[in-house]
């Protein structure tokens, strides 16, 4: 499942996000929520294992890595994962054109 950048924008406040960025990327937008780098992401997924039936939106970048992050936390039992379509590129390019 996805989330586009306008519901992204719009339910922002109310979302619990998993952002799978390196530390570095965070640095030049940190959006909050949850920060695991998908490198990192197996071994330290008992830290967001209370949330596999909530919904959950993944981002990155572009939304490539969060599309292998979904899939991989799907096969992990998590049910309710989104992943931001287009990744904040798109989000940022939307924020920009309002």
């Amino acid at each position: 499942m996805q989330i586009t950048p306008k519901e992204f924008k719009d339910r922002f406040s109310e979302l619990t996000i998993l952002d799978i960025r390196t530390p570095y990327e965070i640095e030049e937008l940190d959006l909050g929520g949850i920060q695991i780098p998908l490198d990192e992401l197996l071994m330290n997924i008992k830290q967001i294992e209370h949330l596999k039936n909530q919904e959950v939106i993944i981002i990155c970048h572009t939304g490539l890595q969060s599309k292998i992050a979904q899939k991989i936390l799907e096969k992990r039992g998590f049910k309710n994962l989104q992943n931001l379509e287009g990744g904040l590129g798109a989000y940022l390019t939307l924020s920009n054109e309002i």
